[in-house]
């Protein structure tokens, strides 16, 4: 049978799995720690795409920064390792998704639930700030959460340290919708007040369920962001909505600061303070080394191509899957909402799955590149002003059973939603959804993407 061996990867002491994530400069895979067993996240980034877009100083200073940082509400970098061609940041695997996940499926959160968010990610902006770090590029997209349902905050690539003798920060970044109205302008602005700017967008999403600021067009939307133009849902608490109005105050100046938040009685109610960040002392030594091409620090890299078949998943991506032994969240049940990483079940032979897959976004209006068992499908967004892009990759997860994994690589994460569903309903020739046979059997379980 093709594919039944698969193919290998490994790269120092780390045994590669799957892409669990994927970005427009750097893949993330799913990774084993062989000496230990534990399960990690592992960032891939290839170093001559980094020197082709200049970003060799925004990827050491990512990195740098996420080693500063050690604190039970951000991810945790473990190591950096360097190979001829690649860069391999090994990172905490944080399997609880994403909170922007979480709000599409339930839409608002109760207010208990938003506070505790809105704490910890104070309590994690807060330590970012003592050591001089600063976000800004806030946002539910990336905020994880772990097993238990905590709070973690990633995604550094926008962050920067403070200086000595420089005040202000002058580089216009972030995400549209959650960047404060003075780094939109062109004097300058204070890290710690946009942080706290974009940490209320947030809050807002999380009570209300939709954004306080949304238009079709950059200029109005930053028109009525400069204007602080919004209002409340009647279903805001008086509390909540005094210190909303307190924390989007155009002016940063007179906005609130983390310290007077933590003073603010509606933040303080069943609030649990944790430990803080870990005082040890951290060595950039392995960073120095990455950037430095020191080719005796190079980690080993070794694949291994039993056939041509596609990629045999393992048991460790099996169980990290399906959150735990019950397998049947390997197969997404009927629900109003899916993931940006979204996946689907199939008894036909590999190589049909993937000729169907094709012929079907080629229907779509799509274009197809394909190589092996992976296909990148590329369009434009339905309002024409950026690119849509989704990468599926096809698994072995049993004899002639195989897992197409879907995740959006770029676009709008609700466009993504529509698409899925549209796709899955052109798919239905190769896509199996097992009969009912048993309310025990949490495999054979009625399925539908």
């Amino acid at each position: 049978m093709a594919g039944a061996a698969g193919r290998k990867k490994r790269v120092g002491r780390y045994e590669v799995g799957r892409t669990i994530g994927q970005g427009t400069f750097a893949k993330v895979k799913f990774a084993v720690d062989a000496d230990t067993g534990a399960a990690v996240a592992m960032k891939v980034l290839d170093k001559e795409t980094i020197l082709t877009h200049r970003m060799h100083h925004q990827i050491k200073r990512e990195i740098s920064i996420m080693k500063i940082v050690r604190h039970p509400n951000i991810v945790r970098l473990n190591e950096v390792l360097a190979g001829k061609t690649k860069i391999y940041i090994i990172l905490e695997l944080v399997t609880g998704g994403e909170l922007f996940d979480k709000i599409a499926r339930h839409g608002k959160l109760c207010e208990n639930e938003a506070r505790k968010y809105f704490q910890q990610l104070i309590d994690a902006i807060d330590y970012c700030h003592s050591k001089g770090v600063y976000h800004r590029d806030l946002k539910p997209e990336n905020l994880l959460l772990d097993a238990r349902g905590n709070l973690k905050v990633s995604d550094f690539g926008l962050s920067t340290l403070s200086q000595n003798g420089v005040g202000l920060l002058h580089t216009t970044c972030g995400t549209p919708n959650y960047v404060a109205p003075e780094v939109l302008g062109s004097n300058g602005y204070d890290g710690s007040a946009a942080d706290v700017w974009s940490c209320g967008v947030i809050l807002y999403v999380l009570m209300a369920g939709y954004l306080p600021f949304e238009e079709n067009d950059l200029s109005s939307l930053y028109g009525k962001i400069t204007a602080a133009q919004y209002s409340c849902p009647y279903w805001f608490s008086p509390a909540v909505n005094s210190l909303i109005q307190r924390i989007l105050d155009p002016n940063p100046r007179t906005r609130i600061t983390i310290e007077e938040i933590r003073a603010d009685p509606w933040f303080k109610k069943n609030y649990v303070a944790i430990r803080r960040g870990e005082h040890e002392i951290v060595s950039l030594d392995d960073v120095q080394a990455v950037f430095d091409n020191i080719e005796d620090k190079y980690v080993s890299e070794e694949v291994t191509h039993k056939d041509g078949g596609p990629l045999m998943m393992n048991a460790f991506e099996m169980i990290t899957l399906s959150q735990g032994l019950d397998l049947s969240s390997l197969f997404d049940r009927q629900q109003e909402f899916v993931k940006r990483q979204t996946r689907f079940v199939s008894r036909k032979p590999a190589k049909t799955i993937v000729a169907t897959i094709k012929v079907v976004a080629e229907s779509m209006g799509l274009k197809v590149h394909s190589q092996n068992y992976k296909l990148r499908l590329e369009g434009t967004s339905s309002n024409r002003m950026s690119q849509f892009a989704v990468v599926l990759e096809v698994f072995e997860v049993a004899p002639s059973l195989f897992m197409v994994d879907v995740r959006k690589v770029a676009g709008d994460t609700l466009e993504y939603h529509r698409f899925f569903k549209n796709l899955c309903s052109k798919l239905d020739t190769v896509i199996w959804r097992p009969v009912e046979v048993s309310a025990k059997s949490t495999l054979l379980r009625t399925t539908t993407c």
